[in-house]
């Protein structure tokens, strides 16, 4: 352990002073089921570490057709929801019970690949982040928040404190596939939502997880099935657009090959039960 200093402010502006004192050298983090196995193995090697579990971030409410997550709010929260039925299924199959307890909605947003099953929900529900800086409060949909591998638009002196997510009755789909029923990294996530009228759609969101250097949205997969009544011809061609537009990666649990082809095969299923959700049956 390099660890020397342990900082528990116990409000944002404490959380911002402390940062704004110490800089890019304190490491944040929330419930640290992401930073704490690479400290432990010396891959991470932090002097300072300032932890959030007390600055007043855990909170979650409804506030009129919106709902506003605290950024420490313990995924086991979402589980227990029922306003936005595609988060609590995200949550239920993000790790184990023991990780859920601890791993936060906002530390979810800077998961590594092929983490981040929460985040990927998030984007198919557009919803937008909370930064918190010295200057004042600023919302970023998640859709611009990530740049690259680990990179996101959050500034040095800046914290996520919350995330909003709308709400609607708009029909959504979240499928994670892995090599175990539960417990399991992901091959591919995917999360579905559209907006239909009289059976045609109007609206639609497909973001992909474990199939890029961040959660994305697969744009020609979505329009692929705006204006249809995703009848079968128009759910292949979506399923073989967002096989294309991703950017998979080979790793210790599938390779690029692999994860393309169970996105075209995922984002097939998903879009199937969306479609029957839309017409009111199960799929």
């Amino acid at each position: 352990m390099t660890v020397t200093s342990y900082f528990r402010p116990e409000s944002v502006p404490e959380a911002l002073s402390l940062l704004s004192s110490h800089g890019p050298d304190l490491l944040v983090i929330a419930g640290g089921t992401i930073a704490m196995p690479l400290i432990n193995e010396g891959i991470s090697l932090p002097r300072m570490v300032m932890g959030l579990r007390r600055a007043g971030l855990d909170t979650f409410e409804r506030i009129g057709d919106e709902l506003h997550i605290g950024a420490t709010l313990p995924l086991t929260r979402l589980t227990l929801q029922d306003d936005v039925p595609l988060l609590r299924d995200a949550a239920l199959r993000t790790a184990s019970w023991s990780i859920r307890n601890m791993g936060t909605v906002g530390g979810n947003l800077f998961a590594p690949p092929p983490a981040g099953d929460v985040a990927t929900a998030l984007l198919a529900l557009d919803a937008r982040v909370r930064i918190t800086g010295p200057t004042g409060t600023r919302d970023v949909a998640l859709d611009d928040f990530y740049t690259g591998f680990l990179t996101n638009v959050l500034r040095d002196d800046e914290l996520v404190t919350s995330i909003v997510v709308p709400i609607a009755n708009a029909p959504a789909v979240f499928l994670k596939f892995g090599r175990k029923q539960a417990n399991t990294p992901a091959v591919v996530t995917v999360a579905v939502s559209a907006t239909t009228n009289g059976g045609t759609v109007s609206a639609a969101r497909i973001a992909l997880g474990a199939a890029g250097a961040h959660p994305l949205r697969v744009r020609r997969a979505e329009v692929a099935i705006v204006g249809t009544t995703l009848g079968t011809t128009d759910i292949s061609a979506a399923a073989n657009a967002a096989a294309e537009d991703c950017e998979p990666f080979t790793d210790a649990i599938a390779s690029e090959w692999y994860r393309r082809r169970m996105v075209a095969l995922f984002v097939e299923r998903a879009l199937i039960q969306l479609a029957a959700k839309s017409q009111g049956k199960e799929a």
